[in-house]
């Protein structure tokens, strides 16, 4: 056996293996604190309520499970088990030229790869999601959204994935430079594309008509020095109870989105308090160092792997006979999660921090109680568990737990009766 191919199975094995590890540690950590609802949280959540949120998210980590053992068997069937090279021969017997056929081969895997997790998806969505109340999308929606998915998949990706072939074969030995470039760009432009042309498919935004809300949340936008190009409600409750915002959109074009369930949960003050926080986030540059950041690694990522698949061995390694672009460009694929698997608490890691400074920036411009009291809330509605365990939170949480973010909100605990109050208001 190469050792490349050692390595890469080696690598597949051991992330799957500390997947089902942490995952078992996450069940075992909610399971043991099912009947009792954390001390500081006894006044604002019921038990029913504790015990469905640690019901809902073990759920969703056993389904996890089943996930990582399916994309594991997934990987090592298209790479070492020579599922990609028979793609390749199969297509190839078309007499098919390039980049045709490299696309082909391409979109074969893809499919394949969806095909598998498709029963996944619907388990998700209509039998775990809806055994807990959150599921509101009908089969025929299910279906439209799937529609326009692969519509745009094709009408998208299949020109993003031809260029990326035909720059791979014309560009010599820098043509990693070259894709970083294309990817770069396009990932640019569907930030700009998405608010306006793209997200509009699959749900109907909505200028939101509260007056007092529209002009308490332009005062706070005036005093954070922030600019939109407007305040949106999208009809998520069309798909899910779930309760959300967000920012989406670059330069002058960014807008406000709030999911209208969030707008049912919450309290003017309370979405102040939620929106002051995701400002945080831009007054604090972080969406810029995380776009940095990513920009930068993934140059590092295609670098490195330039200098491989410039090496005949590295293929036969991974299972595949006959070195090509679309191979490349598929073990670049389905190579990079098993590689990048353990850098994981690092990104996670960042991401804890700038959640607390996009709270302490809430707490500044907006209200501290009031952002701890819709954080409770979204806790609640969401079922979201308030006692994980400490290995997982590390490993994959980009956001810090309840228990600590509430008690950075609130130091002081004369406060926790002005957000026990808050969280009980309907």
């Amino acid at each position: 056996m190469h050792w490349l191919t050692f390595l890469f199975i080696a690598a597949v094995a051991t992330s799957v293996v500390v997947e089902l590890w942490l995952a078992q540690r996450q069940i075992a950590a909610i399971a043991a604190h099912r009947e009792r609802v954390p001390e500081a949280f006894a006044r604002l959540i019921s038990p029913q309520q504790h015990r469905k949120a640690a019901d809902y998210t073990i759920a969703r980590v056993e389904l996890g499970r089943i996930g990582a053992l399916v994309q594991a068997g997934l990987t090592l069937a298209l790479t070492v088990g020579g599922g990609i090279a028979g793609f390749d021969a199969l297509w190839r017997r078309t007499g098919w030229g390039e980049p045709w056929l490299g696309a082909a081969v391409v979109g074969t895997v893809a499919c394949v790869a969806w095909a598998i997790h498709l029963p996944l998806s619907l388990w998700r969505t209509f039998r775990l999601e809806a055994r807990f109340g959150f599921n509101r999308l009908t089969p025929r929606l299910f279906l439209a959204d799937l529609g326009k998915g692969v519509a745009l998949a094709v009408l998208l990706g299949g020109p993003l994935v031809l260029a990326t072939l035909a720059v791979m074969r014309r560009t010599g030995g820098w043509w990693w430079l070259c894709v970083w470039a294309i990817w770069l760009a396009v990932a640019l432009l569907m930030t700009w594309a998405w608010p306006a042309f793209i997200a509009p498919l699959f749900n109907r935004f909505s200028p939101l008509e509260d007056a007092a809300l529209k002009q308490r949340i332009e005062a706070l936008l005036e005093r954070c020095g922030f600019s939109s190009s407007g305040v949106f409600v999208v009809d998520s409750s069309r798909r899910s109870t779930h309760g959300n915002a967000y920012f989406t959109g670059i330069g002058r074009h960014k807008r406000i989105v709030f999911f209208d369930t969030l707008l049912e949960q919450l309290g003017a003050p309370e979405i102040e308090a939620v929106l002051a926080h995701e400002l945080g986030h831009f007054r604090l540059r972080h969406i810029r160092k995380r776009l940095l950041v990513s920009a930068a690694s993934t140059l590092a990522g295609l670098a490195l792997y330039g200098w491989l698949a410039a090496r005949p061995a590295f293929y036969s390694a991974l299972g595949v006979a006959l070195p090509s672009v679309q191979a490349a460009l598929l073990l670049l694929v389905l190579a990079a999660p098993a590689l990048t698997f353990f850098t994981t608490p690092l990104g996670a890691l960042w991401s804890r921090r700038q959640e607390f400074q996009a709270d302490g920036f809430a707490a500044r411009y907006a209200s501290a109680p009031e952002l701890a009291a819709a954080l409770v809330k979204l806790y609640r509605d969401n079922a979201s568990t308030l006692t994980p365990d400490r290995l997982y939170v590390a490993f994959y949480y980009s956001h810090p737990p309840a228990l600590e973010r509430i008690a950075r909100l609130l130091p002081a605990g004369s406060s926790a009766t002005a957000v026990a109050d808050g969280a009980a208001a309907t």
